[in-house]
């Protein structure tokens, strides 16, 4: 596949990574980083997974969006939530899963759920992910 890129950022971690530090190099995200409490941190500070967290749901929000505009459907007010959660794998490593959770209050739940999975067909993120990590998308009433 070859990619027509059309837009580039960067970020640096620095420190002692999750107990570091991240900002990218336009300055808008620059956060201080901490371990989780569930995994023994002070949880004063972000970390990866919710910052992930955060991009899916924008990105997929955005790709709903295109969907629905490309069908011609209005879905209001809507918005996506994405929850990501840190395991340990079989072998002893880590992964990741996510939960999509898709909420369009102006459609029936079939219909969002249509949308939901067109938007999970063209979703950049879903498409990175694809066969590397559970993703369950869900439409939920609001």
């Amino acid at each position: 596949m070859s990619l027509d890129i059309k837009y580039t950022t960067e970020a640096l971690s620095t420190g002692a990574g999750r107990n570091g530090h991240v900002r990218t190099a336009d300055g808008t995200v620059d956060f201080q980083l901490a371990m989780p409490k569930e995994l023994g941190g002070s949880g004063n500070g972000a970390n990866p997974e919710q910052l992930f967290a955060a991009g899916y749901a924008a990105c997929f929000h955005s790709a709903l969006q295109a969907v629905a505009r490309a069908q011609k459907v209005d879905i209001g007010d809507s918005s996506v939530g994405a929850r990501v959660s840190l395991g340990t794998t079989d072998d002893g490593g880590f992964g990741l899963a996510v939960a999509l959770e898709v909420i369009i209050p102006t459609l029936e739940q079939a219909e969002a759920q249509k949308l939901a999975d067109a938007a999970h067909a063209v979703c950049p993120y879903s498409d990175a992910v694809r066969g590397n990590i559970d993703v369950a998308v869900t439409v939920a009433a609001d």
